[in-house]
């Protein structure tokens, strides 16, 4: 199956590195023009619009910090400003700030549900706004709109000491799930992933070595997984070949949520 988005403009926030950094290369790698948001690493953001377009693609780079309402119709403005439109919104932006629960302090409990939650529901109401402007583009997609939000299989496995992640992806899912009863009439789509364990820079420290071979017991598939594993599905679920798919969560995680632990107890 070969997938095409040209002709169509997609925003990855929190594209500076990770999973966004890798959706917004596979979404340009498929015609799509793309916005790489990012918050405070400009360079990597930059230097992936660079290589876009010496590709041959249409990219570039916007700072704006997902949690910040003028911040956000900043982003979407400058969006427009640049490519006419918007078709795609992948919602990615996220952070931890960890500590068991009686420890948390209330400025990192806001932080993080300021970031993960309240700026996927800042992202996804401006995309709405555009996509309803619009409406479908006939002979670009048959959606008016698709949002994908970034969840994490922590929006179904409890977290001990994360209690400020768990919360703002179990709102993610149920976020997307409201979004997506709410608006599918409008000819939009609103879908969902729910990454596991993926092997990134930022958690290099536990997906290598000793404490790599530990959590593949976690992971009934017996890998860790790529950035590219989740880059492929936001491809999919942005494009037409997953057109009648609206409300779901992708859990890309080599069967993490299956609670492998379980095996053989029953």
């Amino acid at each position: 199956m070969q997938i095409s988005l040209a002709r169509q403009v997609a925003l990855v926030t929190g594209a500076s590195s990770g999973i966004g950094h890798g959706a917004a290369r596979a979404l340009a790698a498929a015609g799509a023009a793309v916005v790489i948001n990012y918050n405070r690493q400009a360079e990597p953001a930059e230097a992936l619009a660079r290589r876009i377009v010496a590709d041959g693609g249409q990219a570039i780079a916007i700072g704006a910090d997902v949690s910040n309402e003028e911040d956000v119709e900043r982003l979407f403005q400058q969006t427009l400003d640049a490519f006419g439109t918007l078709d795609i919104l992948v919602a990615n932006s996220g952070l931890q700030k960890d500590a068991a629960a009686v420890d948390l302090s209330l400025a990192d409990w806001n932080e993080v549900i300021g970031v993960n939650l309240t700026g996927q529901f800042l992202c996804a109401r401006a995309a709405l706004r555009i996509f309803n402007r619009q409406g479908v583009r006939e002979g670009v997609s048959r959606a008016a709109g698709k949002i994908i939000h970034m969840s994490s299989v922590h929006q179904r496995i409890p977290w001990a000491g994360h209690v400020n992640y768990a919360a703002s992806k179990g709102g993610v899912d149920q976020l997307m799930q409201t979004l997506a009863q709410e608006v599918s009439q409008q000819r939009i789509r609103v879908n969902g992933i729910a990454p596991g364990a993926i092997r990134t820079a930022i958690n290099k420290d536990t997906t290598e070595g000793d404490a790599g071979q530990a959590l593949l017991k976690l992971i009934p598939y017996g890998r860790i997984g790529d950035v590219e594993d989740v880059a492929n599905a936001v491809v999919f679920l942005a494009s037409d070949a997953s057109d009648y798919i609206v409300g779901t969560t992708l859990f890309i995680d080599g069967g993490m949520s299956l609670y492998p632990e379980f095996r053989g107890n029953g």
